[in-house]
């Protein structure tokens, strides 16, 4: 329930001015806002120089319109640059600090070297462990200091007594 129905509306910021709050209507998917996915939206405006800080925001209005927002990314086709606004929180009436319309500055580069190095391989190592947290997977971990094994089950049960001999593992020693 990440997502929303909630009409999404955005306000750019830069050195030369904002654009004002524009509704974000028509994304590259034929639904927007659902969870987990990534939505593109073209907003036309006059170039504003230096992006600063963007305000977003939904009206509240629809059923599930509380949404869990990650991070906006503004690419400049004028400079070629992109600009990053972190958030990694819910903009719900009913979760979080109850925001609906949040101010998100810009993620400077200086702030965080190798910011882009850093995402791109969180989004190799996601793909490549997801595997571990699609339903029915039972994960289990060796623990060296009882010799024994750990499993997480897909029902959320935790066996963590070290069983040595579980049928879903074996040891082998070098």
């Amino acid at each position: 329930n990440a997502g929303t129905e909630a009409d999404v509306s955005i306000s750019v910021h830069g050195e030369r001015g904002d654009t004002g709050s524009r509704q974000l209507l028509r994304s590259q998917k034929s639904k927007k806002f659902l969870k987990g996915q990534t939505d593109i939206f073209a907003v036309e405006a006059v170039h504003l120089g230096c992006l600063y800080k963007i305000v977003i925001g939904h009206n509240g209005l629809g059923s599930g319109n509380g949404w869990f927002l990650d991070k906006v990314v503004i690419k400049d086709p004028v400079t070629d640059l992109d600009y990053t606004f972190l958030c990694h929180r819910w903009l719900d009436q009913g979760q979080d600090d109850g925001k609906i319309v949040r101010e998100l500055p810009v993620t400077d580069a200086s702030t965080f070297p190798g910011r882009q190095e850093m995402e791109l391989k969180r989004e190799k190592t996601w793909a490549a462990e997801k595997w571990k947290f699609q339903k029915g997977i039972t994960l289990q971990f060796y623990n060296r200091l009882t010799h024994g094994f750990i499993c997480l089950y897909p029902d959320g049960r935790v066996d963590a007594l070290g069983d040595k001999k579980n049928k879903y593992g074996k040891v082998f020693s070098m």
